[in-house]
């Protein structure tokens, strides 16, 4: 991928930034805060390229402080605003960076010094909040058992919906594979339960 590319792929995060990323979606879509993903997992020539903007590339805004960003190692991903609101709106910026805060993810926009406000991280022992992610989230229990169909039609539900999940680079491969093995983690757990309450609507 050429370094002036963005990746936009949520699939290219690390898992645990998958999980969290979407639930972060999720729960901006709700509380009808309008945005979407500019750039997810990045190279090291690509975030070299980025860094010299401003400095010896070429004049302009500087847009990274770094050379060694989280987007690296795909714990990172930015953001921007969907239209007709300009790109990086301010006051949807702080709805968004308020909702990541409550789901215990870094926003660029709470940093001192050089503020990034479009940029959201996390690190990769992040977990979702205890308790109801969202106010509708049933309690943990009941997602666990949601995922732990007790009959075999059921289950096959389960795993083709899942199955188109992946095709349409919604989710990894990996959550069939744990969900097969039934060894589906409480965070992915959650996840799925926001992703099948969006695929619904």
């Amino acid at each position: 991928m050429s370094v002036t590319a963005q990746n936009r792929n949520i699939n290219d995060l690390h898992t645990t930034a998958q999980v969290a990323c979407k639930l972060f979606l999720a729960e901006c879509e709700k509380a009808g805060v309008k945005i979407f993903i500019t750039e997810t997992r990045r190279s090291q020539a690509r975030q070299n390229w980025l860094y010299a903007q401003g400095r010896s590339r070429f004049p302009g805004p500087i847009v990274t402080n770094t050379l060694n960003s989280n987007h690296k190692s795909g714990l990172a991903w930015d953001i921007a605003v969907s239209p007709p609101l300009t790109l990086y709106d301010t006051s949807t910026m702080d709805k968004a960076g308020a909702i990541a805060r409550r789901l215990g993810i870094t926003w660029g926009g709470d940093w001192k010094g050089f503020v990034d406000r479009p940029h959201f991280e996390v690190k990769a022992n992040w977990k979702a909040p205890a308790g109801n992610v969202a106010h509708d989230t049933p309690p943990k229990e009941e997602v666990i058992r949601m995922f732990k169909p007790s009959s075999a039609t059921l289950k096959a539900a389960y795993e083709q919906f899942l199955s188109s999940a992946i095709k349409d680079g919604t989710i990894a491969a990996k959550w069939l594979t744990d969900f097969k093995a039934n060894k589906l983690s409480l965070d992915d757990a959650l996840a799925l339960k926001v992703i099948v309450d969006q695929r619904k609507k």
